[in-house]
């Protein structure tokens, strides 16, 4: 078998005995599992330790990797920097897998001294590594090391770059363990680091009973509100790493689950049995294919609009407009277009008053300008017209208000102006839960500085799909 151990671990710094001290006796319970864990991987020997992060330098586009022969790490910026590492990397390895990727058109970046620079990174291995890292050095484990950094890819491009570590296994003759750290949510009481929200709780009990019965299929299948609201950085590490399981039979065991401060750490344990089973990879794509298919039948008139504009453009083709407007089409109004991808933004261009005869001008020349003129992305290509999904929102009159007090970020948007400066923020977006977020936001993109000569308003919107 290429792949002999995967596990699933947290990485609070508080495990650290130099870092945490007393604190420790709130997470023996996990102390406890990680160093089961760690003597379930020591017994397996592997001759290479992949390791997956959500804390390293993380891209939109790729994955990314460390890539230097020898890596330092050390936990200074949590006041220990006396437990530090020396870590040898497999160059073969890592050289392996950028090849491979290539193949299946998924972008790796190879993290070297010039990279460092170029990104303003240090380098050095990540807390994400380190913590169980120090377990397993601990138990006697000496294989090299792979340090690979989620990518905020789609989920089923991370599975499948996974079943590509266990393929790149075979192909050099090494047997290889893979560890996914993350913590579940952060948002599990008031004192959370993150801040409270009920989602939590459902969102780990939802992921560990998915764990423990091994039910990847059901990974796919949630609600990519669920995963926001419940603020967690361990869902791709979880995606990646059972993707490296892909075709295998396994048996998982969760060793312990809890949440002492507000943060959900979990250890998972997955030992492949030999026997192999069907591999996932292209139901899982087929499904994601008839989702957005059965989401594209059910679109309202505006957004089949937006799509209608965005295909023609695309294609080169004469803009058609509806002969017969409906009420929402005819009125006049600001408009925003929000493309996305997978689940990824991929374009967002709007207008905050009428520009237009009306409001069907309004989404044609926005949905355009979303596909094409966004500069925080390259113009939309023919191959990604079927992936796409879209909604359009259509802005109500804003209104004068004397403070935060006034706004709630999922009922409405806000608009803050400073002279001539204004910045605008759509309300009920991924990520942002409170008002002050959400004009800390606004103030950002209109490159407002300060707190004089503030002006707050606020908008309702009409969100169509």
């Amino acid at each position: 078998m290429s792949v002999v151990f995967a596990g699933l671990t947290p990485h609070p710094p508080l495990l650290i005995p130099e870092i945490g001290h007393k604190d420790r006796d709130s997470i023996s319970l996990t102390d406890q599992a990680m160093v089961k864990l760690a003597s379930y991987l020591f017994n397996q020997k592997p001759d290479v330790l992949v390791m997956i992060s959500p804390h390293g330098p993380v891209f939109s586009d790729a994955i990314a990797i460390l890539h230097k022969p020898v890596l330092h790490g050390d936990f200074g910026q949590f006041g220990a920097s006396q437990v530090s590492f020396e870590e040898e990397l497999d160059m073969d390895f890592i050289s392996e897998i950028e090849t491979e990727a290539s193949k299946l058109d998924v972008m790796v970046a190879l993290m070297g001294k010039r990279e460092w620079k170029q990104y303003h990174i240090d380098g050095n291995l990540d807390h994400g590594i380190l913590v169980p890292l120090y377990y397993f050095r601990e138990m006697g484990l000496t294989a090299p090391l792979v340090p690979i950094t989620i990518g905020m890819l789609p989920y089923e491009d991370l599975y499948r770059f996974g079943a590509m570590l266990a393929k790149v296994s075979n192909k050099l003759g090494k047997k290889i363990a893979i560890v996914a750290s993350g913590d579940l949510s952060h948002r599990l009481t008031p004192q959370a680091p993150a801040g409270y929200n009920p989602h939590g709780k459902e969102f780990d009990h939802f992921l560990i009973k998915s764990l423990n019965n091994y039910d990847i299929d059901s990974l796919f299948e949630v609600d990519s509100k669920l995963i926001e609201k419940a603020g967690e950085c361990g869902y791709r590490p979880v995606i990646m790493m059972l993707g490296a399981l892909d075709g295998l039979a396994v048996e998982s065991e969760v060793i312990s689950y809890e949440g002492p401060f507000g943060v959900g750490y979990c250890v998972t344990a997955f030992k492949p049995t030999g026997e192999k089973i069907p591999s996932k990879i292209d139901s899982i794509y087929e499904k994601r294919a008839e989702k957005i298919k059965g989401i594209q039948k059910q679109e309202h008139p505006l957004v089949r609009l937006a799509r209608e504009a965005i295909i023609n453009y695309v294609n080169g083709e004469k803009i058609k407009f509806p002969v017969d407007l409906s009420s929402e089409m005819e009125q006049r109004a600001g408009v925003f277009v929000s493309i996305k991808k997978h689940g990824q933004l991929r374009g967002c261009i709007g207008t905050t008053a009428a520009t237009r005869k009306n409001v069907a001008e309004e989404v044609v020349q926005n949905a355009i300008s979303a596909s094409s003129e966004d500069p925080r992305f390259f113009p939309i290509e023919k191959d990604e017209l079927e992936d796409l999904t879209i909604s359009v929102d259509v802005l109500g009159e804003p209104e004068p208000i004397t403070g935060l007090k006034d706004l709630d970020p999922i009922c409405y948007g806000v608009i803050v102006r400073q002279g001539y400066k204004s910045g605008l923020l759509l309300p009920d977006l991924e990520g942002i839960n409170t008002a002050e977020e959400q004009v800390e936001i606004a103030k950002r993109k209109a490159g407002i500085i300060g707190e004089e000569n503030i002006q707050l308003f606020r908008f309702e919107v009409k969100r169509y799909h």
